[in-house]
């Protein structure tokens, strides 16, 4: 009786054993799985142009410099920093009250040899007078001749100084050497000047950007080098202008390389305004994809990649801007060969 208790619990909990297994094979069955839907892309590396990031000036193609032509003192000065002035025009005046008194001399030595002049003229038509009624020899006359023209020379040599010195005061005006817009005026009027003296600088020449290159890029860099100018409109990255590179200076300073880049419509109200430029130095191999294959979670870039089989997983890559606007660059995270696929 015991052992048929036995053998019947034994039965029991073998049949128990087998249902259990039986219940756990239909549990991990493997199930077939949708294929992944969306636009898909395969990942081949193409040539794009290098890009580096440098600094850059927003100045004008030269700086001209309204300088004092004469030594005296600055009587006024009616410009100030940032306001536009034409060529040509006064915006400043030396005054040398030296200059007063040099040409009142000149002033009365000019009347003393008029006065002289007149009496040499006087003396000469008498003797002549008296020549024609042979009163007095040749040689008399033609000492009163020369007597008369030295007396001529005399006050135009006299007049001709008086003109000298109010030329020389004419020179007391500061003129505008060019059309721009004042960047410096730091001489206060009644300031003792001397000539060459800089009183205001002034923008001249069309404005442009002037890039401070590193010299290893002496041999990359040439007239005609694309540039695009990321810094001159901050708040619309998206649409920085382009232009090539107008002018590179043939020598270097302290390791700088600098070029020059025209671009339409900078303004010359913030000359010497620093900003960022990303200049092209050569061509490499770079995995380009369209925007809309990245996104962007919690400060992470994600793509979706295509595995084997109908798998698929989403992976963090690195990127970074291409020349494309609705481009980027996936510099890690995926290479040529893997598919991608475009969220929905």
């Amino acid at each position: 009786m015991k052992k048929m208790m036995v053998r019947t619990a034994l039965t029991g909990a073998l049949a128990a054993m087998l249902l259990s297994g039986c219940s756990g094979s239909e549990s991990t069955a493997p199930t077939r799985q949708a294929a992944p839907t969306g636009e898909r892309l395969r990942l081949v590396a193409t040539t794009t142009t290098e890009w580096k990031d440098v600094g850059a000036t927003i100045t004008s193609t030269d700086m001209a410099e309204a300088r004092a032509r004469i030594p005296g003192i600055l009587q006024t000065l009616s410009v100030r920093e940032g306001d536009l002035v034409s060529r040509g025009q006064v915006i400043g005046r030396v005054v040398d009250t030296r200059l007063g008194y040099e040409s009142a001399a000149y002033g009365a030595q000019a009347a003393a040899a008029q006065a002289q002049s007149v009496q040499a003229e006087a003396d000469l038509a008498r003797i002549r007078y008296l020549y024609d009624n042979g009163v007095y020899a040749r040689a008399k006359l033609d000492q009163a001749q020369a007597a008369a023209t030295a007396a001529r020379a005399g006050v135009a040599a006299a007049r001709a100084q008086q003109s000298a010195v109010g030329a020389v005061a004419g020179q007391g005006a500061i003129l505008a050497p060019s059309s721009g817009r004042v960047l410096t005026a730091a001489v206060p009027a009644g300031s003792a000047v001397a000539p060459g003296m800089s009183i205001a600088t002034i923008t001249s020449g069309a404005m442009v950007l002037r890039l401070d290159l590193p010299e290893s890029l002496a041999g990359q860099v040439r007239v005609g080098t694309p540039v695009i100018a990321t810094g001159l409109y901050p708040a619309d990255p998206a649409n920085a202008p382009r232009s090539t590179v107008s002018r590179v200076y043939p020598s270097v300073t302290a390791g700088q390389l600098m070029a020059d880049v025209a671009i339409a419509g900078i303004a010359n109200d913030m000359v010497g305004r620093r900003v960022t430029a990303r200049v092209a130095i050569g061509e490499r191999r770079a995995i380009i994809v369209p925007r809309r294959y990245i996104t962007t979670r919690y400060g992470i870039d994600y793509a979706t990649l295509m595995a084997s089989g109908n798998s698929v997983s989403t992976i963090p890559v690195q990127i970074a801007p291409a020349d494309a606007a609705d481009s980027v660059e996936i510099l890690s995270g995926a290479v040529a060969g893997d598919t991608l696929i475009a969220p929905r």
